[in-house]
């Protein structure tokens, strides 16, 4: 409190620059923190349920799946019987709705990263013009200790301004990151359940075109035979 007076009413704004700095860090870093899951293990689990055509229940645990690469892989899964062109343009427009929630905040973060030492920077040069004023008022003969005290405490606030803004920028950093790797997760995510719906999809059709006919019965012979007699 000593420094904040000393400082000027700019230490204030200081101040509320990095209590909002901390309080987007942690909240982030919650969201974050739930938004990431396993996606192997949830595209392993998902695959079985495909491949049994049970896409209701593959639904149900999309849906239970917190995150981004979980909303992703669902929105693939509601329209499972698309062609595998509209089922890409599906994913990539659901990932790119997703890409706001990751960056929510972040651009605030890094404005206050970059307006800190300005605003420290402000205040040091306001805390020097206010010196030099009452310098000024006492006709120039002051001691150095007095003119020593008045940059001491100009200079407060550039120091305070540094000490927001450095790890505002770690903050920001650490976060922008963090966000990358859930985007190329949500990315991975979606190619590989387009390619699980095709493939698990065309590999049925396969199947089931490479029965072998059913043996024609006597009857159904004779019968041809005759109405190609006549």
């Amino acid at each position: 409190m000593d420094l904040i007076t000393k400082g000027g009413p700019l230490m204030w704004l200081l101040l509320g620059c990095s209590v909002i700095a901390i309080a987007i860090f942690l909240e982030r870093l919650f969201y974050f923190h739930r938004a990431r899951i396993d996606v192997g293990d949830l595209l392993f689990g998902l695959r079985n349920l495909i491949k049994n055509k049970a896409y209701s229940e593959a639904l149900s645990e999309c849906v239970s799946t917190p995150g981004p690469a979980a909303r992703v892989i669902q929105s693939a899964i509601r329209r499972y019987s698309m062609p595998r062109s509209e089922l890409k343009e599906i994913v990539q427009e659901s990932g790119q709705l997703e890409v706001p929630k990751l960056e929510k905040h972040l651009s605030v973060l890094l404005t206050v990263a970059y307006i800190a030492p300005l605003i420290g920077l402000l205040g040091s040069v306001l805390g020097l013009v206010d010196t030099f004023v009452q310098i000024s008022a006492v006709g120039g003969f002051v001691r150095v200790a007095e003119i020593s005290q008045g940059v001491y405490e100009a200079l407060i606030t550039s120091a305070a301004g540094l000490m927001v803004a450095i790890p505002s920028f770690v903050f920001y950093s650490h976060l922008k990151a963090y966000a990358k790797n859930l985007m190329h997760d949500m990315e991975s995510a979606g190619i590989e359940i387009v390619n699980t719906i095709c493939d698990l999809r065309t590999h049925t059709g396969d199947i089931i075109s490479m029965r072998p006919e059913a043996p024609r019965e006597e009857g159904d012979d004779e019968s041809s035979s005759n109405q190609d007699d006549k």
